[in-house]
């Protein structure tokens, strides 16, 4: 029923409000948390000039990847997917770690930021303005893309505006917010991670993406998580 709705709200431009189920939340505010910048250093990405350890991932129809003249990575609207990968992942942790960037669509109406991330020995993506503009979710928990499972839900995205995007993940939760709102606030022990079958994949272990849409990303950096930020249950 959740997947109808949101589908609805996407194809016709109105919003829902979502209630809670299977262990998720989306769209609460918690300021505090989401501002949070304690535990470990931040480490950056990109350092605006070249891809470094990154490869143009081999997308068919793939648009331009550049960087502009203020640093910031930009993933150019092709006929679908766009973007870059780290093959192998760095030395970036794979659990108990946080990716924060940010992010804004130019031109297109589709996804503007999909961000691969691992989780332990598989990989997700965060999706930020699927299904013509709107969507935000995860995919895939237990096999169901962003727009089928409890994670998805409809945010209305300004073109042309940048959004803060912090991503959580440990064993136990998986945790987004997009400035001041959490979300997607999701429990996963115990289910099923896993990237959406296609070319998407071909971003795992680490990777952004967007899909015929011009995606532009700054300020991406990871940190790993302090013991006290693991959920108890994890400890």
């Amino acid at each position: 029923m959740k997947t109808t709705l949101i589908r609805y709200a996407i194809v016709t431009g109105i919003v829902f409000i979502f209630g809670l189920s299977s262990g998720c939340v989306t769209n609460s505010t918690n300021s505090a948390e989401a501002k949070g910048s304690s535990g470990k250093e931040w480490k950056s990405v990109f350092n605006g000039k070249t891809l470094g350890d990154w490869e143009v991932t081999d997308y068919a129809g793939r648009g331009e990847v550049s960087f502009d003249e203020n640093g910031s990575l930009v993933l150019g609207m092709g006929i679908e997917l766009t973007g870059v990968h780290l093959p192998g992942g760095g030395d970036y942790p794979t659990i108990d770690y946080e990716i924060a960037l940010q992010a804004k669509r130019g031109q297109g109406g589709d996804f503007f930021c999909g961000l691969t991330f691992p989780y332990s020995d598989s990989n997700a993506t965060l999706i930020l303005g699927g299904w013509g503009g709107a969507l935000v979710g995860i995919s895939s928990i237990d096999d169901f893309d962003a727009s089928e499972n409890d994670t998805g839900d409809v945010y209305v995205f300004e073109e042309n505006r940048w959004y803060d995007v912090r991503l959580r993940v440990t064993k136990a939760k998986l945790e987004a917010w997009i400035d001041e709102k959490k979300i997607i606030d999701c429990e996963v022990d115990n289910r099923k991670i896993s990237m959406r079958a296609g070319e998407v994949e071909l971003a795992a272990p680490l990777g952004l993406c967007s899909y015929a849409t011009t995606g532009v990303i700054r300020k991406m950096r990871i940190r790993k998580l302090t013991p006290n930020e693991i959920p108890n249950s994890q400890n």
